[in-house]
């Protein structure tokens, strides 16, 4: 690749000339390299002959039976990607990683500490093969410091790195999905973007590190600084702000509903609407609100008890109250606002046919389609580009030498 932007248009990808090696299994490093297929670049997955990627057998749910059965697990974050398989043990199929090293923009990685060095793909050999290239390692906790060589496991991270601490009612209670895989995946291929940026100008490739530890530890927000700043120690939240109220779940007759009351004249909408009293003592200033917080929710439940869901929302919009439904997942593929911004996209397997899968999340301009590519292609089944990729190698190399 030459340049990163001015690339063409959005049709053809942000990314179009970019190509991405993915060494990486699970889920963060595979996010990272997905987000860089999304944005147009060529994403060549390289898994290992027996199975494949670690996700590609987290299941139940699969799609299939036996050999052609998929995990729904892999899907989530390996679109727009071709997968070849190698043997980094065998030298034959070292020789090709190496030949894919050297036209390669960007090497994705998430083995621990050390492994890549002794299967004979270190930092320096890379550069050696390639100069130019940008390099992203994502570890569990950090490619240094006392404990650098402990296993990353999302779960695992997000208590270490106290999100647990803060969510959650009764006890710690982990993100409904790996929430600390994401955030390193997101954070890798800004990271990536960034070297790839200071590469026009410099010509060389660096290494862009990052971690799952790091990448929870960088969403506390203003919870990490009631601690660093404040020295007030954060505990479970539930399903209310710890720094604004109203602002959380509350039960109406027919299920849950959301509201956020973030500034003053919120609240000035939302008491006289529900029939309060906005200045009453106990409720009259955020601070109040929040000191009385249990108080406070214990009486807008009682109020919205009286009425469904459907009802209270209604009126929330009339006061212009921000507020919302709980979806369950069903709904939210089912809703309208997500299918208008391409969120859900539908893709031809190699062996499964159509499927709808979750879709690219930024889209550029007023283009209809998420991503910075005209379509979307279906997660691959194990090794199915063995025989194009190594075409493509032979007759790149026969021309470019």
């Amino acid at each position: 690749m030459t340049e990163l932007a001015g690339m063409g248009s959005p049709e053809a990808g942000l990314l179009s000339g970019t190509l991405v090696l993915d060494l990486s299994r699970a889920l963060a490093g595979p996010q990272a390299a997905m987000m860089l297929g999304d944005m147009g670049a060529r994403v060549i997955k390289v898994e290992t002959p027996k199975g494949g990627d670690d996700s590609r057998g987290w299941g139940p749910p699969f799609l299939g039976e036996g050999d052609e059965r998929e995990s729904t697990y892999f899907m989530a974050a390996n679109r727009n990607k071709e997968s070849i398989t190698l043997d980094l043990k065998d030298e034959g199929d070292s020789d090709v990683l190496a030949r894919l090293v050297r036209r390669a923009d960007v090497l994705i990685e998430n083995f621990r500490v050390g492994v890549l060095d002794r299967l004979g793909f270190s930092v320096e050999r890379l550069h050696e093969l390639n100069p130019g290239l940008v390099i992203l390692s994502i570890t569990g906790f950090g490619h240094d410091g006392p404990e650098s060589q402990r296993a990353g496991y999302d779960q695992i991270a997000q208590g270490e790195a106290g999100l647990m601490s803060l969510t959650g009612i009764d006890e710690p209670t982990k993100s409904g999905v790996p929430i600390a895989d994401l955030l390193a995946g997101m954070n890798g291929a800004f990271g990536t973007l960034a070297a790839l940026v200071e590469r026009q100008s410099t010509g060389r490739g660096r290494v862009v590190r990052t971690s799952l530890i790091a990448s929870v530890v960088g969403i506390h927000a203003f919870q990490g600084t009631r601690w660093t700043v404040a020295g007030e120690l954060p505990g479970l939240s539930g399903s209310h702000h710890p720094s604004i109220a109203p602002y959380g779940l509350f039960h109406t007759a027919s299920g849950p509903i959301q509201l956020s009351c973030g500034s003053e004249l919120l609240w000035q909408r939302l008491a006289p609407a529900i029939g309060l009293d906005p200045l009453e003592a106990r409720f009259a200033t955020n601070g109040d609100r929040v000191a009385h917080r249990d108080e406070l929710v214990a009486v807008l439940d009682a109020i919205f008890a009286e009425e469904p869901a459907e009802h209270w929302l209604a009126l929330l919009d009339e006061a212009g109250v921000p507020s919302g439904k709980v979806r369950n997942l069903q709904e939210v593929y089912e809703w309208e606002q997500v299918l208008s911004q391409g969120l859900l996209v539908e893709v031809d397997h190699a062996t499964k046919g159509k499927l709808s899968i979750p879709g690219p999340v930024i889209r550029f301009d007023d283009n209809a389609f998420g991503g910075a590519r005209a379509d979307v292609t279906a997660p691959p089944t194990l090794g199915q580009h063995n025989d194009s990729i190594r075409t493509w190698l032979d007759e790149t190399e026969s021309t470019n030498g």
